[in-house]
């Protein structure tokens, strides 16, 4: 005979099955409007399903990592890596007996405040609105899921639980900021899940990263023997060649994914051993973080990213790129802003509550690559159709 797991079965499994240090949905503290749950699914799991289901979040597969979206088919967009960033999250989460479902709710909404043209987009933004607020994109994840997002007569967003709200604002890495005021209390850290997220996310950037700049050759094998790591990687994994075909690019970049999740997890558990935290608030409340790598392997990946920002970040293909997308963020954004008119009528009904610029700010942080080079053309081609 066929069983259906209830809602309160999820939560009984989640009670028995997770550490003491994890997030159990029962014990949530609910959300901002309060709501009736859903029979089959657990709190956490409703969060993961409104993330996917959100505009935003099928925007992301036209959202740029490092190569604008018409470089080619291969490389990473927000969206590929954000499911990079879930699977890897999931792994983490399941081993230290965490909670997968928030993990991936937290994974799934980290990118969804980047602008058009990546990290260039978002420091343009930030230049343009400096006198109003500024950008940052954690923030403006945290504003889609509490503000922008209209899917509800109710209330406006995606009225997520608390603890995947605060996993979004406490979301950091060495090159994202963490929390921001009025919404993050800067006593607390994230919780385990966000603090897996966290690295997740950074795992994924550095080892796809490589792995987008070696298929575009814009890395190579001999520049990368610079790096402690790329030369302990080539002894793991016995090879000392100059060229490196496909196959073999393909099985450096998941073993190094293995490597780094396996130092992960030991350094991770060392950490818990030595807190040995009854609840979730003791991870948050301690002054470090539990989830991170060994300090020999961060200082690997301090230098591989200090690698990357001189070899790939800054490389000529990837500045023209840069270029390309200020001129289109800027061109948006000074047409649009000297006639308000043009902007769609959604926004223009925002223009007698808040500041003109940064109305135009969420107008063009939601556009996509592609939308926003179309957008671009609209505005200033004379004979694209309006």
């Amino acid at each position: 005979m066929s069983r259906l797991n209830q809602r309160e079965d999820l939560e009984q499994w989640e009670s028995q099955s997770l550490a003491p240090y994890a997030l159990r949905s029962a014990e949530s503290r609910g959300r901002l409007h309060p709501e009736a749950e859903p029979r089959h699914r657990t709190a956490f799991q409703r969060d993961r399903d409104r993330i996917i289901h959100s505009e935003a979040f099928r925007k992301l597969e036209y959202k740029t990592q490092v190569f604008v979206n018409d470089e080619g088919d291969y490389f990473r967009t927000r969206l590929t890596h954000t499911l990079e960033v879930v699977q890897i999250g999931r792994t983490l989460a399941r081993a230290l007996a965490a909670n997968e479902d928030l993990t991936e709710t937290i994974c799934l909404a980290h990118d969804l405040g980047h602008p058009p043209f990546g990290h260039a987009g978002e420091g343009i933004l930030a230049e343009l609105l400096a006198g109003h607020g500024g950008f940052n994109h954690n923030l403006h994840s945290y504003r889609i899921v509490t503000e922008l997002e209209q899917r509800y007569p109710q209330w406006p967003g995606l009225n997520l639980t608390i603890e995947a709200l605060e996993g979004i604002a406490r979301h950091e890495t060495s090159y994202d900021e963490r929390g921001f005021p009025g919404i993050d209390n800067a006593d607390l850290r994230g919780s385990l899940e966000a603090q897996i997220a966290n690295v997740a996310d950074e795992l994924a950037y550095n080892a796809h990263d490589l792995d987008d700049g070696l298929h575009a050759g814009l890395l190579t094998p001999t520049q990368l023997n610079e790096l402690a790591l790329w030369r302990e990687l080539c002894q793991r994994m016995d090879w000392h060649e100059e060229s490196m075909d496909v196959l073999t690019r393909h099985r450096f970049i998941r073993e190094l994914i293995g490597w780094q999740l396996e130092d992960v997890l030991a350094e991770s558990a060392k950490a818990l051993d030595a807190l040995n935290p009854r609840d979730s608030m003791a991870v948050q409340a301690h002054p470090a973080a539990v989830v991170g790598h060994s300090r020999v392997m961060r200082q690997r990946n301090d230098e591989l990213h200090e690698f990357l920002l001189h070899a790939m970040y800054r490389n000529f293909r990837v500045m023209r790129m840069q270029q390309r997308a200020r001129r289109f963020i800027v061109g948006i954004f000074e047409t649009v802003t000297e006639e308000p008119h043009q902007l769609p009528p959604e926004y223009q009904r925002q223009l007698g509550e808040r500041a003109l610029p940064s109305v135009v700010g969420d107008y063009i942080a939601g556009l996509t690559d592609r939308s926003a080079v179309l957008e671009y053309r609209r505005l200033y081609d004379p004979l694209m159709q309006p």
